[in-house]
Formats: C-alpha cells, sequence, structure tokens
C-alpha cells in the first residue's frame, strides 16, 4: 500500500516528458503562421485550414489510438505514434502548395494522438493510487503545457537562423526522442476486478446511455476552441494588432523587442501559468467537486477573453492576458479525464476519454479555420474571440447537470 501512494513515479515522470516534447512541437504551429504565408503569398486562412486539419486529425485519431493501447500495449501505440508525428513533419517540410500542408496535417495530428494525453494520461491514472490519481494527472498535463514554455520561442529562435522547413525537419528528430522513454512507461492496471471483467463494448454502451457522459463530450467543444485558435493566431494577433514595442521598456531590457518576439513570449507565459494553474487544479479535484471546477473555470475563461478583446490591445494587457488565462489553460484536462476514470472507470479511460477528446477538437477546428476565415473576410479577428467568449459561456452552464457518482458496471 505504501508504494502505491508514491506520487512521482516512473510512469508519471516518463508520460510528462513525452507530452512536454509533443506538445511543445505542436504548440509552436502559430509561429509559423507568417513565415510560411509570406514565403509562399498565401492568405492567411490557408495554413490556418492545415493547423485546422490537424487538430481534427488528433480529434479523430484520440479514440482510434486509446483504443488501440488498450488492445496491443500503450507503448506500441506511442511508439505508432511517435514515427507518424515525425513523417508528417519531414514531408510538411517540403510541402510547396496549401492542398499539402493540410493534407500533410492528417499525419502530423494524428501523431500528436499517439504521443499526446488520451495514450499518456490513460498510462499515468491507472498507474497512480486514487488518492494521487488527480494530482498525477494534472503533473503530466501541466508537463504538456511546459512544452509551450520550450516549443514557440525555440521555433522562433530557430527562424531567425534558418528556413521554416529546417526547423520542421528538427522537430521531426526530437519526437523521435520520446521512444527513448518507452521503458519507463510500465503501468499495472489499478482497475477493479469487475471493470477488467467488462468489455469495451459493455463499457462504451453504458457510457453513451448516461446522459452526464453527454454533457461531458458537449462541455469541452469549447475548451478546444479557445486553446487551439489562441495557440494558432494569437502571435500573428499580437503583431498586427499590438503596435509597437517601447524601445526604453520593461519588455525591450528583457530582450522583447519586436511584436512577433512578443507573440512567442506570450505562448510561454501561458504555458508558465498553466503548470501552476493546472497543477492547483487537480489540487482541488481530490477535494472539491470536479464539476463544479470545471464550471468555475469555464466561467473565469469567459471574463478574461471579454475583457481583453474590450480593452486597447498593448503589450500589458497581452502580458496579464497571457498569464491570467494560462493560469485557466489546460485545468479542465486533468478534472475532466479524472471525472471520466471516477464515473467510468479505469479500465477503458483511454477510449473514453479519446471520444470526449474528438469533441475538444472539433472546437479546436472550428477556432482555427474560423480565425483564419474570419480574418481574410474582415481583416480581423474580433468577431472571433466574441464567438470564443459565448461558447466558454455555455460549457460552464453545461457542467452544472453532471451526475459526479460511479456508475456501475453494465
Amino acid at each position: 500500500m505504501q508504494q502505491k501512494s508514491v506520487l512521482f513515479t516512473p510512469v508519471l515522470i516518463g508520460g510528462s516528458l513525452i507530452l512536454l516534447i509533443s506538445f511543445g512541437i505542436r504548440a509552436s504551429y502559430g509561429v509559423f503562421q507568417i513565415p510560411i504565408a509570406a514565403d509562399f503569398n498565401w492568405p492567411r486562412a490557408e495554413f490556418s485550414f492545415a493547423i485546422a486539419i490537424q487538430n481534427l486529425a488528433w480529434g479523430i485519431g484520440q479514440p482510434i489510438f486509446g483504443a488501440l493501447a488498450e488492445k496491443f500495449g500503450d507503448r506500441r501505440a506511442i511508439i505508432a505514434g511517435a514515427l507518424i508525428y515525425s513523417a508528417g513533419l519531414v514531408l510538411s517540410s517540403m510541402a510547396m502548395t496549401p492542398e499539402a500542408h493540410q493534407l500533410l496535417s492528417i499525419l502530423v495530428g494524428f501523431g500528436i494522438a499517439g504521443t499526446g494525453f488520451g495514450v499518456v494520461l490513460a498510462v499515468v491514472g491507472r498507474a497512480s493510487s486514487d488518492e494521487n490519481r488527480s494530482m498525477a494527472l494534472a503533473i503530466a498535463t501541466a508537463a504538456g503545457s511546459a512544452g509551450q514554455i520550450f516549443g514557440p520561442p525555440s521555433a522562433e529562435y530557430l527562424l531567425s537562423m534558418m528556413s521554416w522547413s529546417q526547423v520542421f525537419t528538427i522537430f521531426a528528430g526530437v519526437i523521435l526522442l520520446t521512444i527513448l522513454l518507452l521503458p519507463m512507461m510500465r503501468a499495472e492496471p489499478q482497475a477493479t476486478k469487475t471493470e477488467l471483467q467488462e468489455s469495451m463494448g459493455e463499457n462504451l454502451v453504458k457510457a453513451f446511455k448516461d446522459p452526464t457522459y453527454t454533457l461531458i463530450f458537449v462541455g469541452f467543444f469549447s475548451c478546444g476552441y479557445q486553446l487551439a485558435f489562441i495557440t494558432a493566431h494569437f502571435p500573428a494577433f499580437i503583431t498586427e494588432a499590438c503596435g509597437s514595442i517601447d524601445p526604453g521598456g520593461a519588455l525591450a531590457s528583457l530582450g522583447v523587442t519586436t511584436t512577433s518576439a512578443l507573440g512567442a513570449i506570450s505562448i510561454a507565459l501561458i504555458g508558465i501559468a498553466n503548470i501552476g494553474g493546472t497543477i492547483y487544479a487537480g489540487y482541488l479535484g481530490n477535494r472539491y467537486s470536479k464539476k463544479y471546477l470545471l464550471a468555475a473555470i469555464y466561467t473565469g475563461r469567459t471574463i478574461i477573453a471579454a475583457v481583453f478583446i474590450m480593452l486597447p490591445i498593448t503589450p500589458f494587457t497581452v502580458i496579464v492576458f497571457s498569464i491570467t488565462m494560462g493560469s485557466l489553460w489546460l485545468a479542465t484536462v486533468p478534472l475532466t479525464s479524472g471525472l471520466i476514470a471516477h464515473i467510468y472507470g479505469l479500465r477503458y479511460m483511454g477510449t473514453l476519454y479519446g471520444i470526449v477528446f474528438f469533441s475538444h477538437q472539433l472546437g479546436s477546428f472550428l477556432g482555427v479555420w474560423l480565425g483564419g476565415r474570419m480574418y481574410d473576410l474582415y481583416g480581423s479577428y474580433t468577431a472571433v474571440w466574441w464567438v470564443g467568449v459565448w461558447v466558454g459561456a455555455f460549457s460552464a452552464i453545461v457542467h452544472l447537470p453532471i451526475r459526479e457518482r460511479v456508475l456501475s458496471p453494465a
């Protein structure tokens, strides 16, 4: 029993590092918006659509990789994800048309699914004791967000020395490093005997018949919309809406002298703030109702985004927004995954969370694509911001009727 209560297990450490690398690369995609569009003289919507397809493919691939992991083993699923991710980046580095980028984004999206939350959090959840599960899921989620601290600034730095295609090739090699961490990913199942005897089909039918599962699915949509829109478009939005950096100001003294650099730093600040916010959400998730915590997080995001877009866009408001929004950034993930594990059990957590995550990625697809489309039509992101505000308020309401209880096996 004492061994089960250990929080920092090899599984948690290895899973956290895999998520850090995978999401660090993914989070940098917004930095490539302007360089790629400028290189080929494309409208903003073209590369935005490629990122949108990537998010949709990630959502489609998540339940598939979750099921593969539960059928053939977690480590095999992660290896497949890393190889597909790397191949997608290498081939994208040679793509010369919008259609090629958009098609190859399917590979990248599936690669993220194989090295992302659905597979890794399921392993971490199964390897954790009941008293540590919420916190372990939060730490692994925060590690994924920590990738935002390194990914966008690294991409910005590399782009100052080489072409975007060369940076893609370097990232393709980096993602393969996750395979070296797989010896740490050994988890003994913590599911009950009844859960182990239940088939995947029975578990899915049980969840699909439960209105609570539908509410969780619908509520996760706005999370994807808000996060993907900001990740993909915020650097470009800041570059164009923020004016200039005061050469004698505090940011300039820290080396941030251009609005493009501020855009990359803002994504990193979101990642830094999210580490604390997500871990604190995991701490609270062990003590309070997860559904009410989720409703509070979505309410906070709604208020922060509304206030930000109504104020003049300055370097100061960008920094404040990045920190405050970052504190709520991925705080929904350990609570949502923990809620699924609590209600429906651990045996098929990867598949059930993967299906819910598909809703998240539908929102991601819409947020990224609509951002590029509306920008090309109106030259502004304002309308897209307000859509995000309203869907966030909707998600806050949707979580309130959830019944947070253990559902008996079918």
